[in-house]
């Protein structure tokens, strides 16, 4: 017998908070940012992901009784 449990959780807001500091890090130094350029993709694309991770991490915060801040 197996079972598969599949949850929303908040503690997965610091896995996110994690992953957005490296990606901004990355990102503002231009890291890598050529090779996707090359291949088609736009500057604007990493930045509104960006801020896409963000809003994430803040809605997060915004639950009662989440402390990783």
């Amino acid at each position: 017998m197996a079972s598969t449990f599949t949850g929303n959780s908040t503690s997965i807001q610091e896995m996110f908070r994690r992953v957005s500091e490296q990606f901004t890090a990355m990102f503002r130094l231009k890291a890598f940012l050529h090779r996707y350029t090359g291949e088609g993709m736009d500057e604007m694309e990493f930045a509104e992901a960006e801020s896409n991770m963000n809003d994430l991490v803040a809605e997060y915060q915004q639950i009662p009784g989440c402390n990783y801040r």
